[in-house]
């Protein structure tokens, strides 16, 4: 590919990420399009773009070693399972939308990091994250036997919860209280979403911002963005890999 036409292929997948896109993650998307290239040679062409890539800085986490006595941390940081669907990860954030704040739920499965569930909500309650469960569950053809892991926020120890966990016949995990290092594939995603894609003064509405959610968590993030943990594969992509590799259909 010409060099004029790479420069333009590295600054669209720049734009497209929001600015987020360093070498590293430009290198994968080109790959991923069949284009082999270095990062030395992408990083000339983001300098002669003036392309200058935001990303989070390091998170000090609070150390912390109490258990529920009821719901003991089962996942104990062990965040690389042999397939998918047997576990899965969630939490809560918030978003600003307009005149108020917006909560966001998410269920991660842990085997690609690839996203399964989500949902949006006024109120940060159990609804909401049974609602993302739900999605989850019904998404993924109802799997048995998921280990799902959480903090201890009162949204996931509820007793709506946990009972729809085991309607579903999930184990239930919970980190430690004020660990965040016991579920953190989880805070990295939304710490990769906001410092990424959430506009910096939020979304001006309710529709704007599912819109715009629904299309990083379910598309960009899960397709298109490489990922580190999966060497630069976004986690669908790395999660039909998996499959075809083992003859799983």
């Amino acid at each position: 590919m010409k060099r004029l036409q790479l420069r333009s292929k590295v600054n669209e997948l720049f734009t497209k990420s929001r600015g987020s896109a360093g070498s590293r993650t430009i290198v994968g998307m080109l790959r991923d399009e069949a284009i082999e290239i270095g990062r030395f040679k992408v990083r000339r062409l983001m300098s002669e773009l003036g392309l200058i890539c935001k990303q989070p800085g390091p998170h000090a986490y609070k150390q912390a070693t109490v258990e529920r006595p009821d719901i003991p941390n089962v996942l104990n940081r062990e965040f690389e399972p042999d397939r998918a669907n047997q576990i899965w990860c969630g939490d809560i954030t918030y978003i600003w939308t307009g005149n108020r704040w917006h909560y966001l739920a998410a269920v991660l499965d842990l085997y690609t990091r690839r996203v399964v569930g989500w949902a949006m909500s006024a109120r940060p309650d159990a609804d909401l994250a049974v609602k993302a469960l739900g999605m989850a569950y019904e998404s993924r053809g109802k799997p048995q036997n998921v280990l799902f892991h959480s903090d201890q926020g009162s949204q996931y120890s509820s007793r709506k919860y946990r009972q729809r966990l085991w309607r579903y016949r999930m184990t239930q995990s919970m980190s430690r209280r004020g660990n965040c290092w016991d579920n953190a594939p989880m805070e990295r995603l939304f710490r990769s979403f906001k410092a990424e894609w959430l506009p910096r003064l939020g979304y001006s509405n309710l529709t704007e911002a599912m819109r715009d959610v629904s299309y990083y968590l379910m598309d960009y993030y899960n397709w298109q963005r490489p990922h580190q943990f999966n060497d630069g594969c976004p986690p669908a992509k790395a999660e039909d890999l998996s499959k075809s590799v083992s003859g799983i259909s």
